[in-house]
């Protein structure tokens, strides 16, 4: 059988519900390409991964071990920032997705890739890791937590500029990264992002003190996600 491809798709600017349908849409396709595969050896079909990248409206969203006081406003106050807010079914906490923010959402069939659960978010990680350098912005790990962060180790002074949540089943991955480039950061003042009440967040506008090319780093960081995870990319 043929190692599948992956395919990458630029949504632009789309809505939280109906990317996350679509999601759910391309999830579906890739676990019954591998139940058919499991069940008909003789007959194996190529699976096909897929890579999203869009910029959501203004929205919150709550992972399934997440604590819903963590969203610090009503759904009075929602409306009045033009927010909207949902429980959905990644790992992790709270967290903000809006207009100058890269959020990337790979379906992936992990065991054709052969990493674990674990692997695979350390690769994201690394992907941001490495495209962040490029401009200059030493990022790094927090013991204990997902995501990409910066001065991990200074007392009073760390703070996410990249989350991370995701949803593996049967080995294939669901929701995964935002990364803060021209972000609105007011809108995490919502919320305890990830659960974390003494963290803060960032950008790379305001750690570079200067708007950034968002295509740019889009350009950037799918080369960096093609390279770590050494995808064939068919656009």
């Amino acid at each position: 059988m043929d190692k599948g491809y992956t395919v990458f798709e630029d949504l632009a600017v789309k809505d939280y519900q109906e990317v996350w349908d679509y999601q759910e849409q391309l999830f579906a396709e890739v676990v019954d390409v591998k139940l058919h595969n499991r069940d008909n050896t003789s007959d194996l079909k190529p699976i096909t991964n897929h890579l999203l990248f869009v910029e959501h409206p203004h929205v919150y969203t709550l992972g399934k071990s997440g604590v819903q006081n963590n969203l610090l406003i009503n759904e009075q106050f929602l409306k009045q920032i033009n927010a909207t807010f949902y429980k959905i079914n990644r790992g992790g906490d709270i967290t903000y997705h809006g207009p100058g923010q890269l959020v990337g959402y790979p379906i992936l069939d992990l065991e054709e890739l052969g990493l674990t659960v674990k692997t695979y978010i350390h690769n994201l990680e690394e992907a941001i890791i490495q495209t962040l350098a490029e401009y200059g912005i030493k990022s790094e790990r927090l013991d204990g937590a997902t995501g990409v962060w910066l001065d991990t180790t200074v007392p009073g002074k760390s703070r996410k500029i990249s989350a991370i949540g995701v949803k593996a089943s049967r080995y294939v991955s669901m929701h995964g990264f935002a990364l803060n480039i021209n972000t609105d950061l007011s809108y995490f003042n919502h919320i305890n992002p990830c659960g974390f009440v003494d963290k803060g967040v960032t950008s790379m506008e305001k750690e570079l003190g200067r708007k950034i090319d968002m295509q740019e780093v889009k350009d950037l960081l799918l080369k960096k996600l093609v390279e770590i995870f050494n995808l064939q990319l068919n656009k």
